[in-house]
């Protein structure tokens, strides 16, 4: 019986690996799929007999289309023989006695007995592999990351080490997806009706990547704060979805060799939510409070405060209490001036008790609105002694 069954199975698997076939994408499949089998169309519109051939042959003939945005690679008995990064239909062709067929001009007697004949010396089934993949060219998107606890680094803005949880995604790419499928993908992966998925939480080797990132976020960010090119900033970060992720990838390259060992790489990053600890938050609002009063914007914020002063002090103290906050605006500005480049040493002062001094700061202020042509003449009076 078992003979009989090897013959049978034998000479009616070479007849129907005769039909050409037409090999697609599967349908169904989700927008994170990096690596699946090209199947079969075995009908169209209730047309087509082609339902019974081997899962693993590929007759001579046989069309493969590649539609954009995916790659074909093509393995003859568990090895890569052929990749394809270009759209397009394209033939299938091997000098495996497998693949013969009377349909693509393989004669008409010599493809059935020497299949059959193989075929009876496995017991029935080919004694070859041939298989094809789509593999995605595409930004494979929706990869998360996320730290349950703070993670450190030196930041170059704060010039010290902060802490802070963290959270986002970010989006993938198969740069080499001969490197890819070599050295990353695992067999059981290497399948019919098989997919791998990136966001496949079954999916052990997408849950190592996620694992290696959460190990290369605190260089990343200390990548991205010691960089001068990004303004040292980390308030940036959220931003500058290319710029981290260019920090992200780098870190990920050189701790666990994504590109040049697996032939992935990060594109684009984008983070939810940065929680800093309870000391980095102070430090960041010393570091504001700073910055509000540094340069310009200090002098700004400090000739306010004086001329506030001034008005307040001319509604309280008449022309009197003008020219004593008129002397101290000369001492604001004194002050407002540390804030610059240092410039030559002025000369002394005039003492105050001199008359022509005080008309002098009056009539600057006279100048810059901040007094009346009245007050100023009230001023002078009363230095004159008129």
């Amino acid at each position: 019986m078992g003979l009989i069954q090897a013959v049978s199975g034998a000479v009616g698997g070479a007849l129907a690996d005769q039909w050409k076939d037409f090999l697609t994408v599967p349908a169904g499949l989700p927008s994170t799929a990096a690596l699946f089998a090209a199947v079969p169309q075995g009908t169209n519109a209730g047309r087509g007999s082609n339902t019974r051939g081997s899962t693993n042959i590929i007759s001579n003939g046989s069309k493969i289309v590649v539609p954009e945005g995916y790659g074909l690679l093509l393995m003859q008995d568990g090895a890569i023989t052929a990749f394809v990064a270009e759209p397009g239909g394209y033939e299938w062709r091997s000098d495996d006695v497998n693949s013969q067929s009377i349909f693509a001009g393989d004669g008409i007697v010599s493809p059935l007995i020497k299949q059959s004949w193989e075929r009876f010396k496995f017991g029935g089934q080919p004694g070859a592999q041939q298989m094809a993949f789509f593999v995605s060219l595409k930004e494979l998107p929706d990869n998360r990351f996320g730290t349950q606890s703070e993670i450190y680094w030196d930041d170059g803005f704060l010039g010290t080490q902060v802490g802070a949880l963290t959270r986002g995604s970010y989006t993938l790419k198969i740069v080499d997806p001969i490197l890819f499928v070599k050295n990353f993908v695992p067999a059981s992966y290497l399948a019919p009706g098989q997919v791998f998925d990136f966001t496949d939480i079954d999916n052990a080797a997408a849950s190592q990547l996620f694992n290696e990132v959460v190990g290369s976020l605190a260089p990343a960010f200390s990548l991205y704060t010691n960089d001068p090119s990004k303004g040292n900033r980390i308030t940036k970060i959220q931003q500058d979805s290319l710029g981290f992720a260019q920090s992200l990838s780098a870190a990920v390259e050189q701790g666990y060799q994504w590109k040049s060992d697996r032939g992935l790489a990060i594109v684009k990053t984008a983070i939810v939510s940065i929680e800093y600890d309870a000391n980095t938050r102070e430090l960041l609002k010393t570091v504001q409070r700073a910055d509000a009063l540094a340069g310009s914007r200090g002098n700004s914020n400090l000739q306010a405060s004086v001329a506030q002063g001034m008005q307040s002090a001319g509604e309280h103290g008449g022309a009197a209490g003008l020219v004593g906050l008129g002397m101290a605006s000369g001492m604001a500005g004194g002050l407002g001036s540390l804030q610059q480049p240092a410039t030559p040493a002025a000369p002394a002062a005039p003492a105050a008790d001199d008359p022509v001094a005080k008309l002098t700061k009056a009539k600057e202020m006279l100048d810059l609105g901040l007094i009346t042509q009245a007050d100023y003449d009230a001023l002078k009076a009363k230095a004159l002694g008129l």
